[in-house]
């Protein structure tokens, strides 16, 4: 698992990926159903890039987000509804 902290990272990251699996850049944004200038903008770190076409380009790619560090918002709702039944 890659730890990510800037968009340069997410985009050696996808880059690297991509390669690995043997597609181009025109296929993985067909597999992601993005543009190709989405995908040479995402590789080259742009960091204005949309997140809901980064996340299917991570899914297309076979790849997940996760966040960590954060507090799981399963449990968070988990807390609320025992209080709303209160």
């Amino acid at each position: 698992m890659s730890t990510i902290h800037t968009a340069d990272q997410l985009g050696t990251a996808v880059r690297t990926a991509r390669k690995q699996l043997g597609l181009t850049q025109p296929q993985l944004a067909l597999a992601a159903g993005v543009g190709t200038r989405f995908i040479v903008d995402l590789e080259a770190g742009k960091p204005t890039v949309r997140l809901e076409h980064v996340l299917r380009v991570i899914d297309a790619l076979g790849g997940e987000l996760q966040l960590g560090g954060l507090p799981d918002p399963a449990s968070e709702g988990v807390a609320e509804g025992a209080d709303h039944g209160a």
